[in-house]
This record gives C-alpha cells, structure tokens and sequence, in this order.
C-alpha cells in the first residue's frame, strides 16, 4: 500500500503524479518552513529543496518539527534527515543564507518558491529574483494573532525594523492553520495553477480572500 494512500483517494491519481514531480523550493525552515516542507513532503511531493542558514535552539521546539536531541544542528538538515526517514524523501539541502548573489542557483528549476523568511532582506532577494526569472513565488508570513499568503506579483516586503527580533508572540494554532492553508494552496497551484491569496486570523478561525 502507498504511503499515500489515503491523499491519493482524496486527490486523485492524476493530481498525485502532477504533485510528485512538482519542484518546490521552500525558503526557511524555521515555524513556517519546516512545517510546509513535512506537510508537502506528507502530502507525496518528492521534488523538495529546502534553504536555510539557521540551527535548532531550544525556544524553536514547540512550534517548528524538531527535537531537543537535535539543538544546535543545522534545521534544514535534521528537516531532510527526519523525513527521509519517514518517507523516504530525499530533500535537497542547503544549510546556507540566501543573498541577491546566490540566489538563482538555491532558486534554479523551481516550478515554485514559497518564501518564508523572518527577515526582510531574504525576502526582497527571493521576490526581486523570482520577478526577473519568472518563477512562481508565494509569501508565507505572521504576526500576532494574523498570517498571510501572497503570491510575488501583490506582495510588498515588510519594513527591516522587526527583523530579528526574537521575542515575538507566536501561537502553534495561528502556525499550524497557516501551515495547511498555504500547503492548500500549492497544491492547488501545483494542479490548477490558480494563485489564491488568502489571510487567515486564529481568534474567529477565519480564512478569507486577500482583498488587493
């Protein structure tokens, strides 16, 4: 029996494949990223690329997928390590930061880049680019009680002012909605091509159409 056997009931063996050989690109791997990047991978795609400089620490554990055994490896590495474990995924690793000079070959053949970055240079590198080449990109983000998810063509990179900042409050509901209405989404994409820009707030339980 697949691995994906109830997924592809309820998608359809013809989704399945487009999913399966669908390259995604995830930009970060922290509460965002390494929950979309289990999710997709969950979810049969087997065409992942994960990028991300940072490594575990102790305040991560409760809203990213890693474990106390792992604080202070590099998270995209444990990322890709626990799901080829788990499904035999192989995702392609890069433990390094993005920057406008290395940003095309981290980006190269993705047929989309989903932009989860927790800081605003990262952030205009990946849109800056994926506008020049023509790639896809969707922009994954939070705060507070709010998330949102904007495809590159209507999304304007936050101020520098918070970046870094890492006392922020942050709810593992507000994560885990964003997490499955943006994996949603690509699979839409990934099948359809619709682009669907959507916001989601975690006091009324709400996901609505971005109004641009």
């Amino acid at each position: 029996m697949s691995i994906f056997f109830h997924e592809q009931l309820y998608r359809s063996a013809a989704v399945m494949s487009l999913i399966k050989n669908f390259p995604v690109t995830v930009c970060g791997a922290g509460a965002l990223g390494a929950n979309i990047v289990e999710s997709l991978a969950r979810s049969g795609f087997c065409q992942l690329r994960v990028v991300d400089r940072d490594r575990i620490e102790e305040r991560n554990l409760s809203t990213q997928p890693y474990y106390r055994s792992d604080i202070g490896a590099f998270k995209a590495k444990i990322l890709a390590n626990n799901l080829y474990r788990a499904l035999s995924v192989s995702v392609d690793v890069h433990s390094k930061e993005l920057t406008p000079a290395n940003v095309d070959r981290l980006l190269a053949n993705s047929a989309v880049a989903i932009d989860t970055f927790d800081n605003s240079v990262g952030r205009q590198a990946v849109k800056d680019y994926c506008a020049s080449a023509s790639i896809p990109c969707v922009h994954v983000g939070l705060a507070a009680d709010y998330s949102e998810i904007i495809w590159n063509q209507h999304y304007r990179v936050p101020s520098a002012a918070n970046d870094d900042v890492c006392d922020y409050p942050l709810a593992r509901n507000l994560v885990m909605l964003t997490v499955s209405v943006a994996c949603e989404v690509i699979v839409t994409f990934a099948a359809t091509q619709e682009q669907q820009n959507l916001t989601c707030t975690i006091k009324d339980f709400a996901v609505k159409p971005l109004i641009l």
